[in-house]
């Protein structure tokens, strides 16, 4: 639906029912709520990012491909013309961070998932512009993509838990199976284990694999949370002893634990009103687990029964009573038996009733119970509705009446999550609901194949239209074309366009299968849609801020593209203004003057390279040049949060991912493994914290060790130790001993570069690509460093050995040492993109080419016509089967679409 539409529409609406206002004045007029919230959707628009990815998994050696979306809930202002992708591992580590320039509200790049780099893990995209990050990470787009590996693995397992907690003391049986890729068991393996949760060791032991490759851990803790929050880090001994195969698995599923919260529509339980109480039932791992239980009353009488009806979730009727307690008694499938209590009864209170099953009308009841109406009786209150940032409806009303209705149209909203709020005539918050509407309007996407059945590596013809409510539209879209014996999926699990920018993008907390409201709808999905609505909070607009005029804090404004920013000094540490500053990039035969303010501040803007440009910043061309000193401004990139999607991450991804990485294996084996050969000669001595005396008194084996390839893609070493030092909190400008800080100990990290100590900033002047390994202890068992710094831990960066040469003269000496007023550095530019290479099988020697692709075509800049056409050809591989086609795309009015289709190769 166009957003310009519904203000218009809005505006018209608000002046309608200020004519038919009660006489009566309350403390907070209508006007000024709306007021207020218009300023809020003025200032502050909403930009969404979203990603659509050629495969929703991969393997070592794959190139991942994907495009990103940029929209927002305003049509008349400039959007960011930069989105940030990043990449984590599964320690929330970053290892890529991408900078994508954005044209027509789109971008795309591809990542080469390198066998030196990447190993097996679930992996983290987290994508944004700057704008957003003033609202914080929780509005990131976020999605989990598991990468197998089959190149360099020895080991591939298989893990099931058994609860056996007993006595209030939470245990589990871990049975984990060793087996190599052809799915032959390890026989007779010495196997060792430990548990970590919090970098401590809680539990560890030994054994042998038996005749079907598998052991038995029994593990118990004190606590539950550090049981299902630790990892099982298992090491196998294979051929060689002195390199063991390590595998690693999450306990979130150790035990059969059970969480089940109660949501009273409207936000309580009122007493003497009948609600309808939602509820969500999840395990430890976050993921839904259905139940079926009874709420009994003090009298222990049974009130009400209810079972879950989807992903753990569900709702009953309660008319409770004032002063009871009502207990609910759960079970779930495996026999297991929980107990819970429903939230307090309200002694007084007002709520809000929705229903949202009409097409054309939402159905809204304001009920206050006895209490709240002899208090409340005559006063004003308000009802709002605000969808995607816009205010949809205002309404003001007398309480005469215990209960009031309203039928409100649902053309009057957008698609998406709508929030009705139902506020005090002070602006108090008393009761929300949300509610999904679903209007026919997003965009109608028709693929077409010139046939429905091919040859292998045959040529394909596929037509796309696209069309809006009003007609043909042009628009940009991506197309990804799969072989899906190679690459089966589930469609419900993925979150697409739709679900992302019309659903999840707007909800607090994870989102269990979002894409299956989107997928064939029917009235039962609706049905259960709405129960999302009631199980979830909205996370993005708050009345009671608003009314207080508390807005968010702007850091960031849309960037409209690179700046380069610092300022120059005189070597006494004064400001140097009117300083003239040449930008020189040869890469890109790009020169550009500045000068500085009287603050000796520079910028230059809209600056455009690349990652790997170099570029130098010159003052030499002042008459005081010697004494002038150019420093930059650092990157600033928002902090890491915890992954809010995992549960989505792959417990098993041998077992799970089984066919794709067998099709990998035969497609890389060739390509990336040597044969083995026997090399003769000495190891090279790689530098380490032992090599200086200062340091002799730690361990010689460091708590964590990061391998210097990890910083391949590093522009900026700091930034990514924020990320990747394990066992470190970094936080004002400091790395602290996380164990130490979280209780309380804000005593910091002494960093060493080479043995030296510095501060942390001196690591700004580190080149990520020179560095050959970080150590992070985060003990000193003698006290030599703690004491001698007063500091708590200690890091290491050791740069790497530079190589004997020949002597050099103390002239060409000086010319390797850095000028204060000229700065030679490779910042982060624009990410280079690549095209994706799609065969053409037009002769016979051609096709006797074995193509073992599972991604047989991708194209992320598709542009349809005016009349909504676009023409797209490319060649099957050798794959047969069903292949599928995944069309995702956006109108230049910000309306999405996305369609499936398949054909046949036989």
């Amino acid at each position: 639906m166009n957003f310009k539409k519904i203000i218009a529409a809005f505006s018209v609406f608000i002046s309608v029912i200020n004519f038919a206002l009660f006489a009566q004045q309350d403390s907070l007029p209508l006007t000024s709520v709306v007021e207020k919230t218009q300023k809020l959707l003025t200032s502050y628009p909403i930009e969404k990012v979203h990603i659509h990815f050629d495969k929703p998994y991969y393997a070592v050696g794959d190139t991942l491909w994907f495009k990103t979306y940029l929209n927002s809930n305003m049509t008349n202002y400039q959007l960011s013309k930069i989105v940030y992708v990043e990449m984590l591992n599964g320690r929330d580590s970053v290892i890529r961070i991408l900078q994508l320039p954005v044209k027509e509200k789109t971008a795309n790049g591809q990542i080469v998932l390198d066998p030196e780099t990447f190993k097996q893990d679930n992996y983290r995209f987290r994508a944004y512009t700057m704008w957003m990050a003033n609202q914080g990470p929780d509005y990131f787009f976020n999605k989990v993509v598991p990468i197998g590996d089959v190149l360099r693995k020895q080991l591939y397992t298989h893990i099931d838990f058994k609860d056996v907690s007993a006595n209030n003391v939470p245990a589990t049986e871990a049975r984990i199976v060793f087996k190599d890729f052809s799915g032959k068991p390890y026989v007779g393996k010495k196997v060792s284990w430990e548990v970590i949760s919090n970098f401590e060791s809680i539990a560890k032991g030994k054994g042998e694999t038996a005749a079907d490759g598998s052991l038995v851990a029994k593990i118990s803790t004190d606590l539950k949370a550090k049981l299902t929050e630790g990892k099982l880090v298992t090491s196998v001994v294979l051929a060689n002893p002195d390199k063991p195969a390590i595998g690693t698995f999450p306990l979130s599923d150790a035990l059969n634990d059970l969480d089940l919260q109660f949501f009273p529509e409207g936000g309580e339980l009122l007493g003497g009103v009948e609600t309808n109480i939602a509820f969500k039932a999840v395990g430890s791992n976050g993921l839904s687990r259905e139940v079926k239980g009874e709420v009994l009353d003090k009298d222990n009488k049974v009130v009400a029964n209810f079972t879950s009806e989807h992903l753990g979730m569900g709702k009953f009727k309660l008319t409770p009573e004032l002063g009871t307690i009502y207990r609910v008694n759960v079970t779930v499938p495996s026999g297991s038996n929980y107990s819970f209590r429903l939230p307090r009864v309200r002694q007084s209170g007002i709520g809000l009733h929705v229903d949202s099953s009409d097409s054309l009308a939402i159905k809204v009841a304001i009920v206050a119970n006895d209490t709240y109406f002899e208090r409340n009786k005559g006063k004003g209150f308000y009802l709002l509705a605000q969808s995607g940032g816009i205010l949809c409806y205002a309404a003001q009303a007398i309480l005469n009446n215990r209960s009031f209705n309203a039928s409100i149209p649902k053309d009057k909203f957008p698609t998406g999550v709508a929030q009705f709020a139902l506020l005090s005539s002070k602006g108090l918050p008393l009761s929300e609901r949300l509610v999904f509407i679903r209007h026919d309007d997003t965009l109608k996407l028709q693929v077409q194949t010139d046939k429905k059945a091919y040859a292998i590596k045959d040529k394909v013809l596929l037509n796309l239209v696209s069309k809006s409510d009003s007609g043909a539209t042009s628009g940009s879209f991506s197309v990804a074309v799969t072989d899906e014996t190679k690459v089966p999926y589930a469609e419900d699990d993925e979150n697409t366009i739709l679900s992302n920018f019309l659903l999840t993008s707007d909800l607090k907390g994870y989102i269990e299968k979002p894409n299956y409201y989107f997928n064939h709808i029917n009235s039962i999905k609706e049905a259960h849609l709405d129960l999302l609505m009631m199980t979830q909070g909205f996370r993005r607009f708050s009345y009671r801020d608003i009314l207080a005029d508390k807005y968010p804090q702007v850091l960031f404004f849309p960037q409209q593209g690179i700046d380069i920013t610092g300022m120059v000094r005189l070597k006494n540490g004064m400001p140097a203004a009117n300083v003239g500053l040449l930008i020189s990039i040869p890469d890109k035969r790009y020169n550009a003057e500045a000068r500085t303010d009287e603050n000796g501040l520079f910028k230059f803007s809209n600056v455009v390279f690349t990652d790997s440009s170099s570029v130098t910043i010159n003052a030499r061309g002042n008459d005081n040049y010697r004494d002038l000193v150019i420093t930059l401004d650092g990157e600033h990139y928002p902090g890491i949060n915890k992954n809010p999607d995992r549960p989505d991450e792959l417990q098993n991804m041998d077992t799970v991912l089984k066919s794709y990485l067998a099709n990998s294996q035969k497609e890389y084996r060739s390509e990336f493994v040597l044969d083995e050969v026997e090399v003769v000669a000495k190891p090279v001595e790689k530098p380490s914290h032992k090599d200086y005396p200062a340091l002799s008194g730690l361990s010689p084996i460091a708590d964590h060790v990061i391998d210097g390839k990890q910083f391949s893609g590093c522009n900026d070493l700091l930034t990514c130790l924020q990320t990747q030092a394990m066992g470190l909190t970094y936080e004002d400008y400091n790395f602290y001993v996380t164990r130490d800080y979280n209780g309380g100990n804000r005593t910091p990290v002494q960093v060493f570069l080479n043995g030296m100590a510095v501060d942390v900033n001196a690591l700004n002047t580190v080149m990520p690509a020179e560095v050959e390994s970080v150590e992070i202890f985060t003990k000193d068992d003698l006290g030599t460093v703690n004491r001698t710094y007063q500091s708590n831990g200690v890091l290491v960066v050791n740069t790497k050995k530079k190589p004997k040469g020949q002597s050099i003269s103390i002239k060409d000496l000086d010319k390797l040492i850095p000028k204060s007023n000229i700065i030679t550095f490779s910042p982060l530019g624009y990410f280079k993109t690549k095209e994706f290479y799609s065969p053409k099988y037009t002769t016979i020697e051609s096709k006797n080419i074995s193509d073992l692709r599972s991604t047989i075509f991708w194209a992320p800049n598709v542009v349809t016509d005016k009349l909504g056409n676009a023409k797209l050809e490319f060649y099957n591989a050798d794959g047969k089967g069903n292949y599928r086609v995944i069309v995702e795309g956006m109108a230049p009015s910000g309306q999405v679409g996305r369609t499936i289709y398949h054909y046949q190769v036989k």
